[in-house]
């Protein structure tokens, strides 16, 4: 199980992939932060770039911040950061 920090700005013009900062991911969103909208949009993104379920992705903390960690089941931390990197150099 890989764990990963991420650090969420929302109301973007479009879902992508800001970089690393250290060992956190900068993820900007579309959604809103009203109402849990950009926490799920968050794990609903990742589900989509790390090729996974969402139901294996799970929101561990930072529910009413921008700064959270999410735990990914079936991935290691190497096969998540690989997963990303991929994805980001598309």
């Amino acid at each position: 199980m890989a764990r990963l920090k991420v650090r969420v700005t929302p109301r973007g013009s479009k879902d992508e992939i800001i970089g690393w900062r250290d060992d956190v991911l900068a993820i900007k969103l579309t959604a809103p932060p009203v109402e849990g909208a950009a926490n799920k949009a968050c794990i609903e993104f990742l589900a989509k770039v790390l090729d996974v379920k969402r139901a294996q992705i799970t929101l561990v903390s930072g529910e009413k911040s921008r700064d959270k960690t999410f735990e990914v089941k079936g991935l290691s931390d190497q096969e998540t950061n690989q997963r990303l990197t991929t994805y980001r150099n598309r």
